[in-house]
């Protein structure tokens, strides 16, 4: 039953009908006078089908993601921002989701399903095409991890499909797994250049509170807090935590406490935003689309 639960989390049904429709966009971010603004929006995955979960290589120029483009399970593919071309990283038996690349940029790591429906972390070598390796297997129950991210080259921040649903830090050397907190957003991130991390907790039906935890200390504080349930949000260095909001973009104000809209896209016909990602230098933000 947890197996089957957790995989709903990534889509809501295993009928390949009922899988979300989603398009990836990126666009170019400009900066004038301490403000930004966005320009040559392009859909391009603009089909219809499941494209979701983008993440830019280190260099900037090419987009990783997700997609059903010939199957009914998801496969990594990547996209070249000069050439406009797509290209499969890795096609396999298996589902795919989430492709991030870990601290030295030698592998994709995913969350992959497996053909009994269990949902580990798997390595992806994308320098020599080598088989994938799992690094969840040490895991207490490693079938009930579902979103993650690298703190550091030891340290996984991962989703975790408990009762109730939590969030834990796992050190991939010395297997120590340490528990967060309980009712978690499926967003978690690094703060700033720290060993800091920002996480979202759903405090009721109607709320998510944005907190800071310091791993030194053991504890966490209040950064801010938003009246609605959307679990989708960033740290960016330069521009601090941004959430999504059906089509909006926003941005928390630390000096005043106020939540501004930092880009709309609305007037591109999108109406709910449901993941975005900056590259490492704020020239290109890709977003998710449901359609």
């Amino acid at each position: 039953m947890m197996k089957v639960f957790l995989f709903s989390l990534f889509i809501s049904n295993c009928c390949f009908s009922q899988m979300p429709e989603t398009d990836i966009w990126v666009v170019d971010l400009i900066k004038k006078e301490g403000k930004y603004s966005f320009e040559k929006p392009l859909n391009f995955t603009n089909r219809r089908g499941y494209d979701n979960q983008p993440s830019f290589s280190s260099d900037g120029k090419e987009i990783y993601f997700v997609s059903n483009k010939d199957s009914n399970q998801t496969d990594v593919f990547v996209y070249n921002l000069k050439n406009k071309t797509t290209q499969s990283v890795c096609q396999s038996l298996e589902s795919e989701y989430s492709p991030t690349l870990t601290c030295d940029k030698k592998f994709l790591t995913c969350v992959t399903v497996l053909k009994d429906s269990s949902q580990k972390l798997l390595n992806y070598n994308i320098v020599n095409k080598m088989p994938a390796t799992e690094i969840s297997d040490k895991i207490n129950n490693p079938d009930s991890v579902g979103y993650f991210t690298w703190l550091n080259k030891d340290t996984v921040l991962y989703y975790k499909l408990t009762n109730p649903h939590s969030l834990r830090a796992w050190n991939i050397h010395t297997n120590k797994d340490v528990w967060i907190c309980d009712n978690p957003t499926r967003a978690f991130k690094k703060y700033g250049k720290t060993s800091q991390f920002i996480y979202g907790l759903k405090k009721d039906s109607s709320s998510v509170e944005f907190r800071i935890y310091n791993p030194t200390m053991k504890e966490s504080k209040i950064y801010a807090s938003y009246p609605s349930l959307n679990e989708d949000f960033v740290w960016n260095d330069e521009l601090g935590l941004i959430k999504s909001e059906n089509a909006d973009l926003l941005y928390y104000k630390e000096s005043s406490k106020t939540w501004e809209v930092l880009f709309s896209f609305s007037q591109l016909g999108i109406k709910k935003i449901t993941r975005f990602v900056f590259d490492t230098k704020n020239k290109r933000l890709a977003i998710v689309s449901n359609l």
